[in-house]
């Protein structure tokens, strides 16, 4: 009797076994179709990245329920159970090929986000292909940088604590125009090696050793800012350290127009005429 209820059993699992297999086979096919349509060339429509994703997650729970059938098959009921080599290797490559084709669909998904990124990296640069910029910072991609957070000072938003959220964004909006400060420390080796390890710069502020005795920088503004507060923030940057004072040169700028003054190119001059410890900001 034990053993009539015991092949009951076994068979029934047989059939919920081969019915998993065959919707599994279905869907495999559906899925690999999909994905055969992924290129790095082509647009793909964000319902077909969710379709994709979603029957990957369907082969998953699947091979989740067929592999739950195996166990009691080969487990429980083991005396009543024959393996079926065949089927339980066509079951493993659809693991295998699903994997793969997902891994592929990511990646070329990936490679699409790395380009579009690129291109809206590059716009703004492309933009002042044909004006003659002054260049603050060596680095190409700092530089980038800068230009872009200045044309775009309206759109950013720093990330802020949740309990001062609604607040100060409303501050932000509320009050005044944005704007970046340029800024620049210049002293000895030593002294501007202390200041670079000990400055912390937030989100959207941009810092860059550019050369042995000198340090460059932005910072942005989401909010009105005067330059006797930008001063005093440098002179805080400034005050501690075990070293002789570097000089400060700060110049506000509010549009692109300002990257062009003359008065930028003169920096080193100016810099040469500042006393020890001397912030001063010059008006573009």
């Amino acid at each position: 009797m034990e053993k009539e209820r015991g092949q009951g059993y076994v068979a029934g699992l047989e059939r919920m076994l081969k019915a998993s297999q065959l919707s599994l086979k279905d869907t495999m096919a559906h899925f690999q179709e999909m994905c055969s349509k992924v290129t790095p060339e082509r647009n793909l429509p964000e319902e077909m990245i969710v379709d994709i994703r979603k029957t990957y997650s369907e082969i998953q729970d699947q091979l989740n329920k067929i592999k739950g059938i195996q166990q009691l098959l080969e487990g429980k009921y083991r005396q009543y159970y024959r393996r079926n080599p065949l089927r339980e290797r066509e079951i493993v490559e659809f693991g295998f090929l699903a994997k793969n084709y997902y891994f592929k669909f990511e990646s070329i998904l990936k490679e699409v986000g790395a380009r579009s990124t690129l291109r809206e990296q590059e716009k703004p640069l492309r933009e002042y292909d044909q004006i003659i910029v002054v260049r603050w910072f060596r680095s190409e991609e700092n530089q980038g940088i800068l230009l872009r957070n200045l044309q775009s000072l309206n759109e950013l938003d720093y990330k802020i604590a949740a309990v001062l959220q609604s607040e100060e964004r409303r501050r932000v909006v509320q009050h005044g125009s944005r704007s970046l400060s340029l800024f620049t420390l210049s002293g000895e080796a030593n002294v501007i090696d202390e200041l670079q390890s000990r400055i912390r710069l937030r989100e959207y502020d941009i810092k860059e050793r550019y050369g042995p005795g000198e340090f460059r920088g932005v910072l942005t503004h989401l909010k009105e800012i005067s330059a006797a507060e930008v001063e005093r923030v440098m002179r805080r940057f400034m005050q501690s350290g075990e070293f002789s004072k570097p000089k400060c040169l700060l110049f506000p700028i509010r549009s692109s127009k300002d990257l062009r003054k003359e008065i930028l190119d003169s920096t080193e001059e100016i810099l040469q005429k500042l006393a020890e410890g001397d912030v001063k900001t010059l008006l573009i």
